[in-house]
């Protein structure tokens, strides 16, 4: 499977790959929110993700990408970020991680047509599965902020 020699070598980056990718969040103003929360902190969820991608992308089920991002998007939305800045930083990160195969597996001749295409089907399902429970997880939090400010009526 070509697809898991690049996955690998995403988990070999991740450190390097998470410092890149909150320098990213943190630099666009479309996810200017995100300035609130510490970089420390963004950097840590980033390189999680990041260091088990195989494991998420191979092993992990549905349910389990839900209740991790649905944990993320909650959070985020309670360090004061917008859901549409969330929805933004996920965008961000896919392209983040495609540039970096882009520049150094592909390159590099690691890949095959095949292996490309295996690894994108794969990451486009990931992200597009941690992006629908992102905006449940922020939507379930916002419903219950607001809630609880009117006094749970």
């Amino acid at each position: 499977m070509l697809g898991l020699k690049l996955v690998h070598l995403i988990e070999r980056h991740s450190a390097e790959l998470a410092a890149g990718l909150t320098k990213r969040v943190l630099e666009s103003e479309r996810t200017c929110d995100f300035r609130k929360i510490s970089p420390h902190r963004l950097e840590l969820t980033a390189a999680e993700i990041y260091r088990n991608l195989g494991e998420w992308l191979l092993y992990k089920t549905d349910a389990d990408i839900g209740e991790r991002f649905q944990a993320i998007a909650a959070t985020r939305v309670a360090n004061g970020v917008g859901l549409h800045q969330f929805i933004w930083a996920m965008v961000i990160s896919r392209d983040h991680l495609w540039q970096f195969l882009q520049e150094n597996a592909m390159a590099d001749g690691i890949v095959e047509l095949s292996g490309r295409m295996e690894l994108q089907e794969m990451l486009s399902r990931f992200f597009d599965s941690a992006m629908y429970y992102g905006v449940l997880g922020a939507t379930k939090t916002r419903t219950m902020q607001i809630a609880h400010r009117s006094g749970g009526k």
